[in-house]
């Protein structure tokens, strides 16, 4: 059974406590992971899973409910596979509005969603909300029972390439990133856990995107993602990460760390 978390929050019970409770991250490849989290499985943006991790996760948590959040319709974003798995169980989709509707069925329990949308009560009481992309969709955050917080971008980064660009275009894609990155601090300040584009196909600036973002969000645990492979230089987090976040490079497919996610109760 999942650990019993309904004290957190509630009025009736008196309590001062130090919980800790694991949070399991699973790199299946490029953006997609898979989280086993207390009270559900959380699988973002799944596209390919060469080792077969997120199989052998859905199966070793036989009591866990699965939700399955996409940010967009890009191929590498979005497999229909995911209609296929955890067919064992209870499960749920979270999809963006861009996704093409043809390929979902009505009967299929889906929650569609645009940048602004909050869906509450998910599968594991989990909630989210869907805030825009500089490229295509949405990104997600996820709010779990004990109220820790999940961001996963999707597609949102600061998408410039000041090689190639003109000065306008680099001042546009900076004020739209931005406007996102500010609406979600207005919302979350302090992310728990955080899954952020850090793509080298930018150039010598491709991580200012991360930088920024860490700049005005207060993020515990970061995980770099969308590097198509080239993990070296994605994981030079001292380029843009700051001291009070922790950075973890999960780049074969099928890795895996455990998050010690530590939290005082108090009535």
């Amino acid at each position: 059974m999942p650990p019993d978390t309904s004290i957190i929050g509630n009025p009736d019970i008196n309590v001062e406590l130090n919980i800790c409770i694991m949070i399991k991250v699973t790199y299946l490849d490029h953006s997609g992971f898979a989280l086993v989290l207390p009270t559900a499985v959380a699988v973002f943006d799944y596209f390919r899973d060469p080792t077969g991790a997120l199989v052998k996760v859905i199966r070793e948590n036989p009591e866990l409910p699965v939700v399955f959040f996409v940010s967009h319709h890009h191929p590498d974003h979005f497999n229909p596979a995911i209609f296929t798995l955890a067919q064992d169980r209870e499960v749920q989709y979270v999809l963006s509005n861009d996704i093409f509707s043809k390929v979902v069925h009505d009967d299929m329990p889906v929650a569609w969603v645009s940048p602004g949308d909050e869906v509450p009560g998910l599968l594991g009481s989990l909630d989210v909300r869907a805030f825009g992309s500089t490229d295509a969709g949405v990104s997600f955050l996820v709010t779990l029972p004990d109220r820790r917080k999940i961001f996963h971008a999707g597609d949102l980064n600061y998408w410039h390439w000041n090689e190639e660009s003109t000065v306008e275009e680099v001042k546009k894609a900076y004020n739209s990133f931005v406007h996102i990155i500010k609406e979600l601090e207005q919302y979350a300040p302090k992310i728990d856990i955080a899954f952020f584009p850090v793509d080298p196909r930018l150039g010598v600036d491709y991580a200012d995107g991360a930088r920024l973002f860490l700049e005005n969000i207060a993020v515990k645990d970061f995980f770099p993602m969308h590097f198509w492979g080239a993990y070296k230089a994605a994981c030079e987090f001292e380029d843009y990460t700051t001291d009070n976040t922790d950075s973890f490079c999960l780049h074969v497919p099928g890795e895996s760390v455990e998050l010690d996610g530590k939290m005082a109760v108090r009535k």
